[in-house]
């Protein structure tokens, strides 16, 4: 059965069927608009990702400065310890500990932090299967 070309200057029914090349034009751009918006879905998911990376960075950053001040103060005091009733050397080791632990808790916190980062942009990974699925067979 085939179908009357529409006059020109006339709007197409509804309802009449379209050309191959017209589906094919109609599927491909379709195509270029999902695969542009995976890919925007990926670049906001990467964002994302380096932001988390970007704070746990942060606590190693911390880490860092509090392992120089475990070693600041434990020059301060071995120096000012000496003085006081206690042999310098316990109280040096009693200010390294405490930032021996605060550098601790911020090392641990921080690859923490570092381990929920994932570098794999996970939803589109999916979208990207699915579109890939139903290219295969678009029918189900």
């Amino acid at each position: 059965m085939t179908s009357i070309p529409p006059t020109p200057g006339s709007a197409e029914p509804q309802g009449q069927d379209r050309s191959v090349g017209e589906l094919l034009s109609v599927v491909t751009s379709d195509l270029q608009v999902l695969f542009r918006q995976e890919v925007e879905l990926a670049k906001a998911e990467v964002r994302q990702e380096a932001t988390r990376a970007g704070k746990a960075a942060g606590m190693y950053g911390g880490a860092g400065f509090a392992g120089y001040l475990v070693l600041l103060f434990l020059s301060l005091a071995a120096v000012l310890g000496l003085a006081n009733v206690m042999d310098g050397g316990w109280a040096a080791l009693i200010v390294a500990a405490v930032w021996a632990v605060v550098a601790a808790v911020l090392y641990q916190k921080g690859r923490a932090r570092m381990r929920t980062v994932s570098p794999k942009p996970e939803r589109t990974v999916e979208t990207m299967k699915e579109n890939a699925e139903w290219a295969r067979h678009p029918t189900k």
